[in-house]
């Protein structure tokens, strides 16, 4: 049997994109999406927790997020989630656990000045509300 390795997340963008480029050109954007639990504990206290993803985006995808994804702005992220290690300065081994997205949709109302329509998926092909699992 082969394996999967897809995530979906519905969540508000914490931070405005930050778009840089490769040494071979390529246009990568990187942002903060946050999505938060909520429940009612043992003791009828209200509780929550909120949890942040790394969300990268590459090519003309992260162009067009870097262009129409503002902080605050609720998204539906699709993609795989990866692990990367590297050395810092110092030489110490770093890692960060990030999801690569492959398909973004922005949700909820669209701010006046936004030229988009508020459900834009940015993929190629539509992607149909109806296949949204919930």
């Amino acid at each position: 049997m082969s394996s999967i390795n897809r995530v979906i997340l519905i969540g508000r963008v914490g931070r405005d994109p930050e778009l840089r480029s490769t040494q071979s050109k390529q246009s990568v954007v990187t942002f903060s999406l946050a999505t938060s639990d909520r429940w009612v504990d043992k003791q009828g206290q209200k509780q929550e927790r909120t949890e942040w993803h790394r969300i990268v985006t590459w090519g003309r995808l992260a162009e067009i997020c870097n262009e129409y994804v503002k902080k605050g702005r609720q998204l539906y992220v699709e993609g795989r989630i990866q692990t990367r290690q590297w050395d810092d300065k110092e030489g110490n081994k770093r890692s960060t656990v990030e999801i690569v997205a492959r398909n973004v949709i922005l949700l909820g109302a669209k701010p006046e000045d936004e030229k988009v329509p508020a459900e834009t998926p940015f993929e190629e092909g539509e992607f149909p509300e109806e296949d949204i699992p919930f």
